[in-house]
């Protein structure tokens, strides 16, 4: 499948087709793990397990959600 590299803002993306992110299990926002393989020359996308002992998924989703709400605030602060 032939896919093209765009710049969107200050990114450089490729777009992946929803039957893939389906198959995977991933949707917009997930986490997913990038590696290059520079034997093959190949780009591996890897859905990331969340999933740490001892911590709440509600809260962690909530706690991203904030994150994700209020990012230019926290990095303004933490300079």
């Amino acid at each position: 499948m032939l896919r093209k590299i765009f710049k969107t803002g200050n990114s450089t993306v490729v777009s992946i087709p929803r039957e893939m992110l389906e198959s995977l299990g991933v949707r917009d926002g997930s986490e997913v793990s990038v590696e290059l393989d520079p034997v093959t020359r190949q780009i591996i996308i890897r859905p990331m397990e969340r999933s740490l002992p001892g911590v709440d998924e509600v809260f962690a989703r909530q706690v991203a959600e904030f994150i994700t709400e209020y990012r230019s605030a926290l990095e303004t602060l933490a300079q």
